[in-house]
């Protein structure tokens, strides 16, 4: 699989629930790296995903999407809410290798647009 269509597959798989697509996605040692906490192991991110992150009815709406030769993929989007309020701004920076997720860099912040 493409590493484009993995990282896409990453926010399908996460806002419509599909665990085990998830899974699918990412390596066994799949790391996250993120401003509030890091994550080491794929079945300790679904568990949080699945169990414990605070808001589960989200949508990641992919703004912008480049990818490298070497598998890396780096995403700019918005994360809403339900009613699609916007929660955060976020870059995700994926390395991808055999079509699994190895480790994933997320940033995320505000945007100014005035």
């Amino acid at each position: 699989m493409e590493s484009a269509a993995v990282a896409r597959g990453y926010y399908d798989a996460l806002d419509t629930h599909e665990y085990e697509r998830l899974r699918s996605l990412l390596a066994p040692a799949f790391v996250q790296h993120r401003p509030d906490r890091r994550f080491e192991g794929r079945d300790r991110f679904i568990q949080f995903m699945r169990e414990e992150r605070p808001d589960t009815e989200t949508d990641h709406v992919v703004e912008q999407l480049f990818s490298k030769p070497d598998g890396e993929v780096a995403v700019e989007g918005r994360l809403l809410a339900a009613d699609g309020t916007e929660i955060t701004v976020f870059v995700d920076v994926f390395s991808i290798e055999g079509g699994a997720i190895q480790e994933l860099r997320t940033y995320t912040g505000t945007v100014d647009r005035d």
